[in-house]
């Protein structure tokens, strides 16, 4: 990211180009923020979720391996403590242990952060003295949760209350480390106001046919910047799990309904025995039947269709080219129009 100010010699053009660079580039991967680690005993999964006001912290924190555990590398972040414990765990060392070894001749351990949790939940943190203003850590029953640069231990609190709550609900562990994660960041979370701010949440999952990737991950969310990432994750999560109110449902009803019907008989796709379309009560609702007779004619025209992929009586803006198009190749369109201008008012 340096090129510029690098090939430039002359010492008086630095200064100003320095300044072209934002402030907060180039420093150490320092990852201020808070984290869960868990583990959920009933399924196998593992996983672990964090927030930040730093950028892409999913990038570098959060750590898991299918039927081994989870890993939390934060403050002074050193990421190669993710693969390391996991692999000592793997290797069936214990937590504490693995920590103890991991750790051994770090000289900048007084900087670090660092919780790991093993698939029968046990567990091990660390939280260096050189972390501050507040930094701590705490664990419970198949987690461990530690954060530093925080407005307090009402953070941690908070996620560790959530965690333990959902503990008994049967949901997935990375819904339940989201919620955990908008616990902590609704009780203050990162003391620090003014910078980028992510979040991410990571799961995997040991059994067969869960995850479609050889390492058994179900859930990797990395908000890399938004100004709310928590609730980033939330809503991505929800939408691409399906889970129910992540979309209005509704059924379409209004006239525009009744000219496309009106449309597709010119064209013989929809009632085409009767000669002249009858307007019923449920002249105005995609129906079913409308939403048959659209489909084939996508697959007349050429159109990709459910078969393809493309969402069942999908009317865009290039179906609705290609209907007129079909009216006036017929000699239709005219008479479809007069048709149209008649049932057609503004009254608003």
């Amino acid at each position: 990211m340096r090129p510029i100010r690098l090939c430039i010699p002359f010492v008086l053009a630095a200064a100003p180009l320095a300044a072209q660079e934002p402030a907060g580039w180039g420093e150490p991967l320092r990852f201020s923020t808070f984290s869960i680690a868990a583990v959920d005993p009933a399924t196998g999964e593992t996983g672990a979720a964090v927030t930040t006001r730093v950028a892409c912290v999913g990038n570098a924190v959060p750590h898991v391996r299918a039927g081994t555990g989870a890993v939390a590398t934060q403050a002074f972040t050193r990421v190669e403590y993710g693969p390391e414990l996991l692999g000592l765990l793997a290797r069936g060392v214990a937590p504490a242990e693995a920590l103890r070894q991991a750790m051994a001749g770090d000289t900048l351990a007084a900087q670090r952060q660092v919780g790991v949790i093993g698939r029968d939940g046990a567990s091990a943190q660390h939280t260096g003295t050189g972390n501050s203003p507040w930094a701590g850590h705490r664990a419970g029953r198949n987690y461990v949760t530690q954060g530093n640069l925080l407005v307090g231990p009402e953070g941690l609190a908070a996620v560790a209350r959530s965690f333990e709550a959902t503990e008994p609900s049967g949901r997935h562990l990375a819904d339940r480390l989201i919620d955990a994660l908008a616990a902590g960041h609704a009780a203050g979370g990162d003391a620090r106001k003014g910078r980028a701010q992510s979040a991410a949440v990571i799961v995997a999952d040991p059994r067969p046919g869960r995850s479609r990737r050889p390492d058994g991950v179900t859930a990797d969310i990395n908000v890399c910047e938004h100004t709310e990432p928590v609730a980033e994750l939330r809503r991505i999560y929800n939408t691409i799990s399906e889970t129910l109110g992540f979309r209005t449902l509704q059924q379409f009803a209004g006239s525009d309904v009744w000219q496309l019907k009106m449309i597709l008989h010119a064209l013989g796709h929809y009632r085409a025995a009767q000669p002249e379309l009858a307007r019923d009560s449920l002249a105005n609702v995609y129906t079913p039947e409308a939403v048959a007779a659209v489909d084939a004619f996508r697959r007349a025209e050429g159109l990709t269709g459910p078969a393809q992929g493309s969402p069942p009586g999908l009317v865009d803006a290039e179906t609705i080219q290609r209907l007129w198009a079909a009216l006036e190749r017929t000699g239709k369109a005219d008479a479809v129009r007069r048709r149209i201008r008649e049932i057609t008012a503004v009254r608003r």
